[in-house]
């Protein structure tokens, strides 16, 4: 009887063990056959040849996706111009026309002694010494410059004298012509933001601490996106933590991918990975934030330096645009020329141009650097940055 116990027994167990040696060959072989599968459907995806040469637009995806490569941090949120009006977190910025039509009353409002003397100079049924005298001293002190001042001055005396005219509405419309033709210069003030060559626009924004310049960078951002380009962001001043943080907001509002590192970390690897990063989504334009410098500090400056040096490895460098606050008058172009010696600007952004500024830097600047201003902000809102032109600028002298 105990044998026949101990054989039903030995069976049991045989059978209760050759079920679980099935079941457990049954979930090997599945599981071989999900990884087979899934390293199948990785090795298509990567094998696929390209069949066209077209910029593909980056396809969306979360905001608050990251990843990280090497030492810095990658915002994965993909622009999406054709989704971003049905999207209630990413917002749709002014239109370059929308801009223009809003901040053409605003000029008048920038430029206030200056547009004041101007007028009270030239309403007089004629144009006595006295008033070329003034009108010298007005351009001075409104941060036109002793050079650029003289030079407008004859323009205009050269002018009227062939004109052969005292005529008081005659004298304001020629006035009004000689100045914008002046402040125009012939310069070019087109931003070279087109991809070109297979490859994004690199857009270097440099400037001292203070000047807004964080702050041009993102509402640069936004008119370019308003003008349905795909925007890379980089956060290269990683010496203020505020900077990136900043910069990620801006790109956030508008759905446009950030590249950042970590605080302290090299601003010229950040700058370089901002341009890899800009080439391998296909982008149109990258646009770097730089560091605050001190233009009096040449061991900051030897810094901006190597940044240029380093993106332009990735790709020749396209606009290095330089912002200077209006409101600092002549400091300001010693900081242009500061700059201009460290790294080629291209174009100058006027920020704060909405009331205190007297305006005649962007004369000065002009004459003395022969650099062309591109972009001015005349506000504290996040589309309150515009191309700068001539016309609307001297019309806001007279209005």
């Amino acid at each position: 009887m105990l044998l026949a116990a101990m054989s039903s027994s030995t069976v049991i167990s045989a059978v209760v063990l050759v079920a679980v040696l099935i079941l457990g060959l049954a979930l090997l072989v599945r599981k071989r056959g999900k990884s087979s599968s899934a390293q199948s459907a990785a090795s298509t995806v990567k094998q696929t040849p390209r069949t066209d040469f077209e910029p593909q637009k980056p396809e969306p995806s979360s905001v608050d996706a990251r990843t990280t490569t090497a030492t810095h941090e990658r915002v994965a949120s993909e622009l999406p111009p054709a989704e971003s009006v049905h999207n209630p977190e990413v917002e749709a910025p002014e239109s370059a026309d929308q801009r223009s039509s809003r901040l053409r009353s605003r000029f008048a409002k920038s430029q206030g002694g200056l547009g004041q003397s101007l007028r009270a100079l030239f309403t007089g049924s004629e144009i006595a010494a006295q008033t070329w005298d003034d009108l010298e001293d007005t351009l001075i002190m409104s941060d036109v410059g002793v050079t650029a001042s003289g030079l407008v001055i004859d323009r205009l005396k050269s002018a009227l004298r062939a004109a052969g005219t005292s005529d008081a509405g005659q004298v304001d419309a020629l006035v009004r012509h000689e100045l914008t033709q002046i402040i125009d210069g012939g310069f070019d003030r087109s931003l070279k933001t087109a991809r070109h060559d297979e490859r994004p626009a690199i857009v270097l924004t440099v400037g001292v601490n203070g000047t807004g310049k964080t702050t041009t960078t993102g509402k640069l951002a936004r008119l370019l996106v308003s003008q349905n380009q795909d925007v890379v962001l980089g956060a290269a001043d990683t010496f203020r933590a505020a900077a990136a943080e900043q910069l990620t907001t801006w790109g956030d509002r508008i759905g446009v991918p950030v590249v950042r590192g970590p605080e302290g970390s090299d601003p010229a690897s950040v700058a370089f990975d901002a341009v890899n990063a800009g080439v391998e989504a296909q982008a149109d334009v990258v646009l770097i934030d730089t560091a605050g410098r001190l233009h009096t500090k040449q061991g900051l400056m030897d810094e901006l330096g190597k940044v240029y040096r380093v993106a332009s490895k990735a790709g020749a460098i396209d606009e290095v645009l330089l912002v200077i606050d209006a409101t600092t008058g002549q400091n300001g172009l010693l900081q242009a020329k500061v700059f201009s010696e460290v790294v080629p600007v291209s174009g100058v952004v006027l920020t704060k141009l909405d009331g205190t500024a007297k305006g005649g830097i962007i004369l000065a600047i002009q004459n003395e650097l022969g650099v062309p201003v591109k972009l001015v902000g005349l506000g504290e809102g996040p589309d309150d940055l515009a191309a700068f032109d001539p016309t609307l600028f001297v019309d806001g002298l007279f209005a």
